[in-house]
């Protein structure tokens, strides 16, 4: 009883703390300057970010080393648009440089904002659909699959860069002025975006926390737990893994379009393996299999990465290495695994000095 007592509790403390963060967050427009409001927002875009990848990692056991070109094909298709209003009916620059006379074929349908934020998720999640199928069906799974993801990230990059008088090469897409006819320079428009990012990080909070406690979402569990035993159970472990697999990069393609109207920019660099390995980061530092440990993880990690830099410009990355460790050595289940440990320490701290009372009770008796 004192346990299932200190679960409850843990439980009205976690909501508590969401919604105080929450009203934080959406007053912070009041006392951030723009800069740092910039740099929140993009934080919380990752977040996101984050959650797609816990749902495939944390949950379903699969590793991805090559979310970054989900993520970057959500950014670019964003700002294939925003490039394009930019130039008011005519080039855009870096194809002028490149020596390019006539808009691509592929770049027209662009010129309209619904289609671009609509390929923006359409496109990630139909390239992990594909890749998926032919994957999982396959049976490929665990380093395999990772080793599979990490080569997709190297030929995006690859693709991108030698592609320069289309994608902009390693220069990427950047120098937008307007968005839907608003100047990105506004102080409300960049303030009206990042409430946006707030309003589509709790939605997908929410989605993913449903998903999860769904009997689909224990199933998910069990393909990552024993996915032959779920095979031998009359379900199709293949489809399911394709399902979040797809679902992710969709997710990953929301937080794609959020970064890059905050940012505005993006290049290949942010598809590489590098920042993709930096994305599994979060969420280990966070704490997999948990949703919440995933925001924590991403906005702490990305704070820390931007104050190091800072304060040490030349050696910010030594610093940010030893977080890591440090974070990996000593809290192994992550931030929020060290937090749900608390409650059943106390608990059993609780219980320990109960007994002990009891028996001094029956000694003097």
């Amino acid at each position: 009883m004192a346990r299932i007592s200190a679960l409850k509790a843990n439980f009205r403390v976690k909501w508590l703390i969401g919604l105080a963060a929450i009203v934080l967050l959406l007053f912070a427009p009041l006392f951030l300057s723009e800069f740092r409001l910039s740099l929140l927002g993009k934080f919380l875009a990752f977040a996101i970010l984050a959650l797609g990848i816990d749902l495939m990692w944390g949950y379903t056991g699969m590793l991805s080393l090559g979310h970054g070109v989900f993520f970057g094909l959500g950014a670019y298709c964003t700002a294939m648009y925003l490039k394009l209003e930019a130039a008011a009916g005519g080039l855009p620059d870096f194809m002028s440089w490149s020596g390019l006379t006539k808009l691509p074929w592929f770049w027209k349908p662009f010129q309209y904002g619904w289609f671009a934020l609509g390929m923006a998720i359409i496109l990630p999640a139909a390239l992990a659909a594909v890749l998926g199928y032919l994957t999982f069906r396959s049976r490929i799974r665990g380093v395999y699959f990772t080793i599979l993801t990490q080569a997709l990230a190297l030929v995006f990059v690859i693709l991108f860069i030698g592609q320069q008088p289309y994608t902009g090469g390693t220069n990427g897409l950047t120098n937008y002025k307007t968005i839907f006819g608003y100047y990105l320079t506004s102080s409300s428009v960049q303030t009206t975006l990042y409430l946006i990012t707030i309003l589509f990080l709790v939605l997908t909070y929410l989605f993913c926390r449903r998903l999860m406690g769904s009997r689909f979402g224990r199933i998910l569990v069990a393909v990552r737990d024993s996915e032959d035993r779920v095979r031998f159970s009359g379900y199709d472990p293949a489809l399911l893994k394709v399902f979040v697999f797809t679902l992710s990069a969709g997710i990953a393609g929301l937080a794609g379009i959020l970064f890059v109207t905050q940012v505005g920019i993006i290049s290949p660099a942010m598809m590489g393996i590098v920042p993709s390995i930096e994305m599994v980061i979060w969420v280990a530092v966070g704490g997999r299999g948990t949703l919440t440990g995933a925001i924590i993880g991403a906005v702490l990690v990305n704070a820390a990465k931007s104050n190091f830099s800072e304060l040490f410009p030349d050696a910010w990355s030594y610093f940010l290495g030893m977080l890591f460790i440090l974070a990996v050595l000593l809290f192994p289940d992550g931030i929020m695994g060290l937090f749900n440990k608390l409650p059943r320490r106390f608990g059993q701290f609780s219980l320990n000095g109960n007994i002990a009372k009891m028996w001094k009770s029956i000694q003097k008796k």
